[in-house]
């Protein structure tokens, strides 16, 4: 052996528990078969597992592919599906009590939240009225500047109830980052919070909307969780507490 080569890592396999493997939903029986249809017969496996979701239209081609100029790759672009009714509704009546999200807060001394699949939705279908009562419509953009908070979650579905498309901006980012953003995809509505926790240190959400928002004439309505219960300003007309839109 060269002093350029090094030597190889012996392979480890760890053997599998029997109290796991009783639990376990896929064997490697199950996932050596399942990977070999994958690659031998795409389609048909896609088109399997597309089938375990529920269609509101259900789709007749798996995908439409070319690798060629123009490029174009479409999958199941026949079929029609609704996202929130996928995560929630598919799951209600068998598993409605189950524990579909479970929240920790960044400060361990506050106690952690969960929510029922049946919590989790009449959250998203309550959050999803407001939006409509706000004017928010199928295709229009909203953009989401939130907290780590279950309500960023609940936003996300709620956009995808009504057909709204949703663009999440990462908590940190600056004024500048979210104005860019904004204008790119042209949204005319955020959700955002007074302010957020993170690493121990608290975050001018709000404040930060209002300084990218000077950029950013698009934005007819701000939706804004009260989340620390911080003092943030606030334009009447142009911007809603959620606690007040909810009732």
């Amino acid at each position: 052996m060269s002093k350029s080569e090094s030597p190889k890592p012996a392979e480890v396999v760890v053997p599998v528990k029997p109290e796991w493997s009783k639990g376990a939903h896929v064997t490697r029986e199950i996932y050596e078969k399942d990977y070999a249809e994958s690659t031998s017969a795409p389609d048909v496996f896609w088109g399997r597992i597309a089938r375990r979701l529920d269609w509101i239209r259900p789709f007749t081609k798996v995908k439409n592919t070319s690798f060629h100029s123009p490029v174009s790759i479409k999958w199941f672009e026949d079929g029609a599906l609704n996202v929130s009714a996928n995560c929630l509704d598919r799951h209600l009546q068998k598993r409605g009590d189950q524990v579909a999200l479970i929240w920790e807060a960044d400060d361990p001394k506050t106690p952690s939240k969960t929510y029922t699949y049946r919590q989790l939705s009449e959250e998203t279908n309550r959050t999803a009225n407001v939006l409509k009562k706000l004017g928010v419509k199928r295709g229009d953009r909203v953009t989401i500047y939130m907290p780590m908070v279950p309500e960023a979650a609940i936003a996300m579905l709620a956009c995808t109830r009504i057909g709204a498309v949703h663009s999440v901006i990462f908590g940190g980012f600056s004024p500048d980052s979210i104005a860019d953003r904004v204008l790119n995809c042209e949204s005319t509505f955020i959700i955002t919070a007074d302010e957020g926790r993170r690493a121990g240190k608290t975050i001018a959400l709000k404040t930060n909307v209002d300084q990218a928002l000077v950029k950013t004439p698009s934005v007819k309505t701000v939706l804004v969780y009260r989340v620390t219960g911080g003092e943030v300003p606030f334009e009447s007309g142009r911007d809603v507490w959620f606690h007040d839109a909810v009732q």
